[in-house]
């Protein structure tokens, strides 16, 4: 009898090693699935950002990953060139680094696309908690520090939640908002999620952001 708590641990162990497999499989052929048929999209993005503004393509920006790590987030470029250092890591709402085009893909997202490639590398999953600026993590709780265990995703139940939240971060104290209230129930709804993650509940998700971006082509199907 006194092995049992040892063999429920043991298989506790196998079946969560199991379950990371299948995530990151999972990751791997989707992300690369969605490299192949969003090509075109990637390309006329691409050429759309080089002809209205100059500078680079893809922004790279300085995130915390699994474990506390830094890694290098790539997205297409919404803001003028070293926005990073012209105001905080957080965009608000009516921003003056916002480029025209940046307004179109940030609001349809399509800005997060390149992120596909962080999923391939292993930096990041498909679904898990949004990388966050290494500013605002070191505001983190011990308790909040625990998301980092994971992944960060591309979408989450939290991204989902919030994903006005641009709109929201307005006014002379929006920073403040977002540090006090918004980003510790984004934190919450991560932490929920991780507790009982696994591929089905990721293709849920994935769904319901698809659904979120699409409403109106959906819509016209129904």
């Amino acid at each position: 009898m006194s092995c049992m708590p040892t063999v429920a641990l043991f298989c506790k162990s196998i079946s969560s090693t199991v379950t990371s497999m299948l995530k990151r499989l999972f990751d791997l052929i989707a992300s690369l699935f969605g490299l192949l048929i969003l090509s075109p999209v990637f390309a006329l993005i691409a050429l759309s950002i080089k002809l209205t503004t100059p500078g680079p393509v893809f922004y790279r920006a300085r995130r915390i990953g699994r474990y506390g790590l830094p890694f290098t987030l790539y997205k297409f470029r919404s803001m003028v060139v070293d926005a990073h250092r012209l105001g905080p890591g957080i965009t608000a709402h009516g921003d003056a680094r916002v480029t025209p085009i940046g307004r179109f893909i940030r609001r349809t997202k399509l800005d997060e696309l390149p992120q596909l490639l962080n999923v391939v590398t292993g930096d990041m999953s498909l679904v898990g908690p949004r990388p966050e600026d290494p500013r605002y993590v070191a505001l983190y709780t011990p308790q909040q520090r625990a998301v980092l265990q994971a992944r960060p995703g591309i979408t989450s139940a939290a991204s989902l939640a919030y994903r006005h939240e641009e709109q929201v971060l307005s006014g002379p104290d929006w920073e403040r908002l977002y540090r006090d209230d918004i980003m510790p129930r984004k934190l919450a709804a991560d932490l929920a999620y991780l507790q009982h993650a696994n591929v089905w509940t990721d293709i849920a998700l994935i769904f319901r952001t698809l659904l979120a971006l699409f409403p109106t082509a959906i819509s016209k199907r129904t």
